[in-house]
């Protein structure tokens, strides 16, 4: 009686970890569909997440082409009030630097903040 109880055990704990990843994709996916839908400053955050490589310290990489034109569409007004959020850092995104790509980006345009 005792291995039928462990081989039913050991089943049910197969069927839950099954469960439980197909709960975990779900999710993810999920996920991506809520962050491709996500409008920041006039431009979704798909193609801001094109300049992570250029934000991200301790070694920011020169923005891309796609990064600089998604910055070239961003209201930089809108911008400033991310200056300060907590959110940034959590993302290991450097505010400072994300400032610097227009600049970087030689767009002609200053950040009012």
């Amino acid at each position: 009686m005792g291995r039928g109880i462990r081989r039913k055990h050991k089943k049910m704990t197969k069927t839950n970890a099954r469960v439980v990843a197909v709960a975990m994709v779900m999710e993810v996916l999920l996920m991506g569909a809520v962050i491709d839908a996500l409008n920041v400053c006039g431009v979704s955050s798909t193609d801001l997440l094109k300049c992570l490589p250029a934000v991200t310290p301790p070694s920011p990489s020169e923005p891309s082409k796609e990064c600089c034109s998604a910055v070239s569409l961003v209201d930089l007004k809108c911008l400033c009030n991310f200056k300060s959020s907590p959110l940034l850092p959590v993302l290991h995104i450097d505010p400072d630097l994300a400032l610097q790509l227009p600049a970087k980006c030689k767009l002609g345009k200053t950040v009012p903040c």
